[in-house]
């Protein structure tokens, strides 16, 4: 299975967007869940992830601009960014946290912000 992430697209710097990932296997609700990106030349890192009891970590990079959070009803994790940066211009992708214990990365989704 290959975990989608939706969302993307192009934001001028300070602009806001959502990112959501459906994760449809049964043991969703028991897995730690991670948002990861890749800039171009750079190795991808996670960026945010969320228990399956609900405590989150963030990054320094991010934190205090972006929030994770999870539906596990829905089976669907999510990124809220805020006051976005140039430097947050990646390919993110959502998987579990250490990945692979729900599926394989998919294509991710690009964001893009411009200065």
């Amino acid at each position: 299975v290959q975990l989608q992430a939706f969302g993307g697209g192009f934001v001028e710097a300070g602009g806001s967007l959502t990112l959501s990932c459906a994760a449809p296997a049964s043991s969703f609700s028991g897995t730690q869940m991670g948002w990861y990106r890749q800039a171009p030349g750079k190795q991808r890192e996670l960026v945010a992830r969320i228990s399956r009891t609900g405590v989150r970590m963030h990054t320094n990079s991010v934190k205090g601009r972006f929030t994770i959070s999870r539906d596990n009803a829905k089976r669907e994790v999510y990124l809220q960014m805020n006051n976005l940066k140039p430097e947050d211009t990646a390919v993110y992708y959502c998987n579990s946290d250490p990945p692979g214990y729900l599926g394989v990365w998919g294509q991710g989704t690009q964001v893009t912000v411009s200065s």
